[in-house]
């Protein structure tokens, strides 16, 4: 397939669709979607687009009775919609394997996985495995919950992972082998492109693991752009982050959502792909195929981060 594990020729694969929005999802009744991270914000906002066109959404989340009050907001703007709950703590190595063991006996079959979930720039702090937090949320947890589920996702043909990275995988980014969980000295906005930069090599890696095992699964990747959501809840503004202007023309959670979903729906789209908004510095706007930075396309780095990954995390993907 072209453009796995190097970069994707656009214009072959751009769409004709100018302003892809959630009236473009084809129907998604009989699908299962598996939702990291969707009790608020662009997780929130692609379970309730997801449940409108009629797919069976789970919201795996860490915290229940956000997640409750979730399913009430979607269910009241979506009568009828089908959503469940699934507790998920992607900052413990236990708590995802359990949470993989419940959502495979739950759902055999599992037709979206979307990578959501995600901090930014908080405070040095590390999770339950003694990870560096970003790092070890944003990607080491998706990377792990993602193999352990691989094969309920790879019992259906057409099946996608989506994971979330980010602009910020452009700046100030690096894989630190030497340093991963930043224990010589910590910035917050480094961690962060660490984790958003090892989002999309996992995932081009991924996809060619798929595609090497003749699996007709794909893996694709988005970002939302700026958007006004819970994430930014540690910005301060200073040297090391956001300027004021760029977090004035975030756009809303429903519209940053909307890459994710395309990659989830379009039938045009492809494994390999990556998605993010159509406006300048693709800040805001409707959702296309966008690049990634070179570094992303670094097969010998992807593989590398791979090997890492199956070791820290202890989960080999049945491929």
């Amino acid at each position: 397939m072209r453009g796995v594990g190097s970069e994707l020729d656009l214009g072959q694969y751009a769409s004709v669709t100018v302003h892809w929005t959630t009236a473009d999802i084809p129907d998604q009744t009989g699908r299962v979607a598996v939702i990291t991270g969707a009790n608020t914000g662009l997780g929130l906002e692609t379970a309730r687009a997801l449940a409108a066109a009629g797919a069976q959404v789970v919201l795996a989340v860490r915290d229940l009775d956000k997640g409750a009050a979730a399913v009430d907001e979607i269910t009241k703007t979506v009568p009828g919609g089908n959503v469940a709950l699934q507790r998920l703590d992607l900052s413990s190595l236990a708590d995802i394997r359990a949470a993989a063991r419940q959502l495979g006996s739950d759902y055999p079959r599992i037709d979206l996985l979307i990578n959501n979930a995600g901090v930014m720039y908080p405070p040095k702090s590390t999770t339950a495995d003694g990870f560096e937090l970003q790092f070890g949320t944003n990607h080491l947890g998706h990377f792990a919950l993602t193999g352990l589920l691989l094969e309920n996702l790879t019992a259906v043909r057409g099946s996608r992972i989506v994971t979330v990275s980010s602009n910020g995988h452009k700046f100030r980014a690096a894989i630190h082998f030497d340093d991963l969980q930043w224990d010589r000295g910590y910035s917050r906005v480094g961690a962060y492109a660490q984790s958003k930069l090892a989002n999309l090599l996992f995932t081009y890696e991924l996809q060619r693991r798929l595609v090497a095992a003749g699996a007709e699964t794909a893996a694709l990747a988005s970002h939302p752009g700026a958007s006004g959501t819970e994430l930014m809840r540690h910005i301060t503004f200073g040297p090391e982050a956001f300027t004021e202007a760029a977090l004035k023309i975030a756009q809303s959670p429903a519209m940053g959502a909307l890459p994710s979903l395309r990659a989830a729906t379009d039938p045009a789209a492809i494994g390999g792909q990556y998605y993010g908004p159509s406006g300048f510095g693709e800040f805001r706007g409707y959702p296309k195929v966008v690049r990634s930075s070179k570094q992303s396309h670094d097969v010998a780095l992807q593989q590398r981060l791979w090997s890492v990954s199956e070791e820290l995390t202890g989960v080999d993907f049945p491929l």
